[in-house]
C-alpha cells in the first residue's frame, strides 16, 4: 500500500463530533511559586541541547517535580525542540490529566521531525480525545506536506481546515499557500493568495518565494512590484526570496536595483542578504563583484562560503574554488555536505586526484561518507580523475542508490573509453526498474558516441523519441554529437537544423563535428552564423573552430579566431587553445612559427602543446625540432611511451637507424611500451576487435586469406606498401607485417561479412598510419565501397580511391 493511501486512510478515521469519546480535561492555570522558581525550572529555561536536557532530568525526578504540569509541558516541549520525539512521548503518555497544550506541543514535535505518518495518526488521536484543533495544528501538518511534497494529503488537510472554520484565517491560508507552492502547484497557491480577505508581509513573501522556487522568475518579480504598489515595503525575506528569480533571468540590472534597495533599507549587512547577493552576481556573470561582496562581508556563515565555492565552479574556475575551500578550512569553518560536493566538483574539473582523495578522507571524518549525494559526487570525481574502478567499487557498496548514482557511473564509463560497460550498467538499471531521466539518456548517448556504431545510435534515438525527449535541448544536443562521432555528419546537421532551442553546447557539438570530419569551411560558416545570434561563443567554441581550421589547413582563419577570442570576447586562452594553435601552424608546415609561438606563451607549455609540435615534426620530417621537443616531453611525461615511438618514427623516416635503436633501448630500459593498435568494426549488432598481427579472432584464417587477395588487387591498382615504416627486416617480411595492421584486418572482416554497397565503419584507437591510409584509399577504389575510419583525432571518409582529408591529417 502506498504511503499516500496510508495517509488518506488515517485522516478518514477522524470521527464526527457526536461519536467522539468525551475526555474532560482540567486546565489548571495556577502554578505555585516553589515550582516555577525552583532551580530545575531555571535550568530548563536555559537548557540549550539535548545532552543538557538529559542531565537535568534526574534533578527533576529527585526533587519530585516530574508530576508538575509546568515541568511536564517544558519537558515535552524541550524534547520536541531537540528532535527527540520518542523521549517526548515517554513523558507525554503516562500523564493522566493531559493539558491541551501538551497535545499541540507533541503534534508540533512530530511535524518538526517530518514524520507525516505519526503526525497524522496523532492528529486523529487528538480528535478522539476531544482536543479541539487550533489553527497551528493545521499549519504544522501543512508544512510537513509541503516539505515532503505530499500534495494529496495536503488537499485532505485543506478540506479539514475549512470544515474546522479556519478558511478565513490569515495564518492558515499562508500555510496552505506555502504547501501548494512547495508541491509545485503554484497556480493553486495563487488561488489561495487571491481569495485571502487580507494579506500581510508573510503571505506576500510566500507567493514570491513560490514563484521563484518553481521557475517562474518573471511572476516573482511581478509580485514584488504589486506588493510595492500596495504600499508594503519588501522585507529582507522578500529580498532573499526574489534574488534567485533575478539569477534565473540573469538580469544584472534588476539585481543592482534590488541591491540598492537592500543598502538603503540597511539589509546589506545581514549575512543572508549578502550571501544571496553573492550568489546573484555570480549567476549573472559578474564574478568579480560577487567576490568583492564576499570579501567585504563582516560575518560569513557556511552558506556564504558554499555560495562562493559554487560560484567559481559554475564559472569554470575550479582552481579558485579550491582556494576558497582551503581558506574556509583554515578559518575553522566546518564544511557541510554542500561544501564537500562543491570541492569535489572542482577537483573533478581539475582532474586533481590527490586533492580529491583528501576531500574523500575529510568527508569520512565529517561523517558525510554515508550521505548519498556526497557519495555520488565522489563517484563523479573519481570517474573524471580516470579512477573509474574506484568509482565502481564505491557504487557497489552504496546501499541507497539514486538515479544520480546510476547516471554518474554510466557517464563515468562512457568518458573513460569503456562504453560497453556503460551500456551494461544502463541495462542493469532498467532491470532494477529504475526509471531513466534526461541525464541518463544523455550519458547513454555519450557512451554510444564513444562506441561510434551507427546501429546503436539509431536504437537510442528511437528510445529517446518513444520517451518524448526528442525536443529536449540536452538530449538533442547529445544526439547531434553522437551522430557526428558515428560518422553520420549529415544526420547530425539535420537534427541541429530541426532544433527550436539551442544552447552554446549545441553549436559547439556541430562545429566540432564538422571539424573532426575535415569540413573546416562548414565549421567556419556555422561559427559565423552563431555570432549573428544571441548565443555567445565560449572557450570550447573557439577550441572547436581552431581545431576545425587545423584539420582543414585553414591557417589564417584559425589565427584570426585565436585573436578574436581574447580581443572580442575577453576569453583567456587555456592550454588546450595553445595546443590547438601549435597543431594548426605545425600541421601546415609552419614549424618555425609554431616554435616561436611556444616560446612566447605567457604560461609554461604543457604536454599537449609539445605533443602537437612533435606530431608536426613527424608529418614534416623535422628532426632538429623533434629532438628539442622530445627532450621536454620526456621531462614532463617520462612514463608515456607514445612520444618515444613518435621520435623513433621521425628518426626512421630520416634513415637515422642508430638513433632509432637508441630510442628503443631507452624504452626497454624504462619499461615503456607502445600502445597496441586496435580497430573495431560492428557486424550484425556485434562489435569485433582486431589487434595488429593477431590471430585470436575465430575467422582469422578467412580474414588473412581474403586480405592476401585484396592486397594483390590494390597492388595492381597502384598501391605500393611503405616498407620504410619497419626497421631491420627483409622487404617481404615488412610487407607481411604491414598487411596485418589492425585497420586492414577490420576492413577485411567488414568486407567479408556485408553485402555490396554497404558502408564499412571502423574505429581505431590510435592515429591511422600512412600505409593503412594509402591502402584504404585503394581498397575503396577496387571494392566500390565507402569506408569510414574514425581514429583518435578525426574521421576519414574513403570513397572511389580518395579520402575526405585530402591527405592532410
Amino acid at each position: 500500500m502506498s504511503s499516500q493511501l496510508v495517509h488518506v486512510s488515517t485522516l478518514s478515521q477522524i470521527p464526527p463530533i457526536s461519536s467522539r469519546h468525551r475526555h474532560f480535561l482540567s486546565q489548571r492555570n495556577y502554578i505555585p511559586a516553589n515550582v516555577y522558581e525552583h532551580p530545575a525550572a531555571l535550568l530548563l529555561e536555559r537548557c540549550s541541547s539535548l545532552k543538557e536536557l538529559r542531565h537535568i532530568l534526574p534533578l527533576i525526578f529527585k526533587n519530585g517535580l516530574y508530576q508538575e504540569h509546568l515541568f511536564q509541558t517544558k519537558l515535552v516541549s524541550s524534547f520536541c525542540r531537540y528532535g527527540s520525539v520518542d523521549e517526548a512521548a515517554r513523558v507525554f503518555e503516562p500523564i493522566d490529566d493531559k493539558l491541551n497544550v501538551l497535545y499541540h506541543t507533541m503534534l508540533k514535535g512530530l511535524a518538526k521531525v517530518s514524520d507525516l505518518d505519526k503526525a497524522l495518526k496523532f492528529f486523529v488521536r487528538m480528535r478522539y480525545d476531544d482536543v479541539e484543533p487550533v489553527v497551528y495544528n493545521f499549519t504544522y501538518l501543512l508544512k510537513v506536506c509541503g516539505d515532503e511534497a505530499e500534495l494529496r494529503v495536503g488537499k485532505e488537510i485543506h478540506g479539514l481546515l475549512v470544515k474546522s472554520g479556519f478558511s478565513l484565517d490569515l495564518f492558515a491560508m499562508t500555510g496552505l499557500e506555502n504547501m501548494y507552492a512547495k508541491c509545485r502547484q503554484v497556480h493553486e497557491a495563487r488561488k489561495v493568495f487571491d481569495r485571502m480577505p487580507e494579506r500581510d508581509l508573510v503571505s506576500w513573501n510566500t507567493i514570491v518565494a513560490g514563484y521563484s522556487q518553481n521557475g517562474m522568475a518573471r511572476m516573482a518579480l511581478e509580485m514584488v512590484n504589486l506588493m510595492c504598489e500596495e504600499n508594503l515595503k519588501p522585507s529582507f525575506i522578500t529580498i532573499v526570496s526574489v534574488l534567485p528569480a533575478v539569477s534565473a533571468l540573469r538580469s544584472i540590472s534588476i539585481g543592482k536595483e534590488i541591491h540598492g534597495y537592500a543598502m538603503r533599507a540597511g539589509f546589506d549587512s545581514l549575512v543572508n542578504i549578502a550571501t544571496a547577493l553573492v550568489d546573484m552576481y555570480a549567476k549573472c556573470g559578474s564574478l568579480k563583484t560577487a567576490r568583492l561582496l564576499f570579501d567585504g562581508m563582516l560575518e560569513k556563515n557556511v552558506v556564504s562560503w558554499n555560495s562562493m565555492i559554487d560560484a567559481y565552479v559554475q564559472n569554470e574556475n575550479p582552481k579558485e574554488a579550491m582556494v576558497i575551500f582551503q581558506k574556509m578550512l583554515d578559518e575553522g569553518v566546518k564544511p557541510t555536505d554542500v561544501s564537500v560536493m562543491g570541492a569535489l566538483h572542482a577537483c573533478a574539473d581539475l582532474g586533481d586526484l590527490e586533492r580529491g582523495r583528501f576531500i574523500h578522507k575529510l568527508s569520512v571524518e565529517l561523517e558525510l561518507d554515508r550521505n548519498v549525494s556526497v557519495v555520488n559526487s565522489l563517484i563523479s570525481m573519481y570517474c573524471k580523475c580516470k579512477e573509474v574502478d574506484t568509482a565502481a567499487s564505491m557504487f557497489g557498496k552504496l546501499q541507497s542508490r539514486t538515479i544520480v548514482s546510476w547516471n554518474a557511473m554510466i557517464l563515468g564509463f562512457a568518458q573513460n573509453g569503456r562504453p560497453i560497460e556503460a551500456l551494461n550498467y544502463f541495462s542493469q538499471m532498467q532491470a532494477r526498474t529504475v526509471k531513466p531521466d534526461t541525464f541518463t539518456y544523455v550519458s547513454v548517448i555519450t557512451a554510444i558516441a564513444e562506441l561510434s556504431i551507427t546501429h546503436h545510435a539509431k536504437w537510442i534515438h528511437g528510445v529517446v523519441m518513444r520517451n518524448c525527449l526528442d525536443k529536449n535541448v540536452f538530449v538533442t544536443t547529445a544526439l547531434v554529437d553522437m551522430y557526428a562521432k558515428c560518422g553520420a555528419i549529415m544526420i547530425a546537421r539535420l537534427i541541429f537544423d530541426m532544433m527550436s532551442e539551442r544552447h552554446v553546447t549545441t553549436w559547439n557539438a556541430m562545429i566540432d563535428g564538422y571539424g573532426t570530419h575535415g569540413i573546416g569551411k562548414a565549421a567556419l560558416e556555422l561559427f559565423e552564423e552563431m555570432q549573428k545570434g544571441t548565443i555567445r561563443p565560449n572557450g570550447v567554441t573557439f577550441l572547436s573552430v581552431i581545431s576545425a581550421c587545423s584539420h582543414s589547413g585553414l591557417v589564417e582563419a584559425g589565427l584570426k579566431c585565436f585573436h578574436m577570442m581574447k580581443e572580442n570576447y575577453s576569453i583567456e586562452p587555456s592550454m588546450d587553445h595553445y595546443g590547438a594553435m601549435v597543431d594548426l601552424l605545425g600541421r601546415a608546415g609552419r614549424l618555425n612559427e609554431a616554435w616561436d609561438f611556444i616560446m612566447q606563451m605567457p604560461v609554461k607549455p604543457a604536454v599537449n602543446v609539445y605533443g602537437a609540435m612533435l606530431g608536426a615534426c613527424q608529418i614534416h620530417k623535422k628532426v632538429n625540432f623533434a629532438e628539442k621537443v622530445a627532450e621536454r616531453l620526456f621531462e614532463l611525461n617520462p612514463e608515456d611511451g607514445g612520444y618515444h615511438v613518435l621520435l623513433a618514427n621521425i628518426y626512421r623516416a630520416a634513415s637515422m637507424w642508430e638513433k632509432v635503436g637508441q630510442v628503443r633501448v631507452s624504452m626497454l630500459r624504462q619499461g615503456l611500451r607502445k600502445t597496441p593498435g586496435c580497430s573495431m568494426v560492428e557486424i550484425k549488432n556485434e562489435v569485433h576487435s582486431f589487434f595488429s598481427g593477431s590471430t585470436a579472432h575465430p575467422s582469422s584464417k578467412k580474414i588473412y586469406a581474403f586480405l592476401e587477395k585484396l592486397i594483390c588487387q590494390i597492388k595492381e591498382a597502384g598501391y605500393v606498401p611503405d616498407t620504410n615504416l619497419i626497421l631491420g627486416l627483409e622487404d617481404d617480411v615488412k610487407e607481411q607485417l604491414l598487411s596485418s595492421h589492425s585497420e586492414k584486418l577490420a576492413i577485411s572482416f567488414g568486407l567479408l561479412n556485408t553485402t555490396a554497397g554497404t558502408t564499412i565503419h571502423v574505429r581505431k584507437n590510435l592515429r591511422v598510419c600512412a600505409d593503412c591510409h594509402n591502402a584504404t584509399k585503394y581498397i575503396s577504389l577496387v571494392t566500390g565501397r565507402e569506408i569510414i575510419v574514425r581514429d583518435m583525432q578525426r574521421f576519414h571518409h574513403f570513397k572511389n580511391g580518395a579520402c575526405s582529408c585530402g591527405d592532410y591529417w
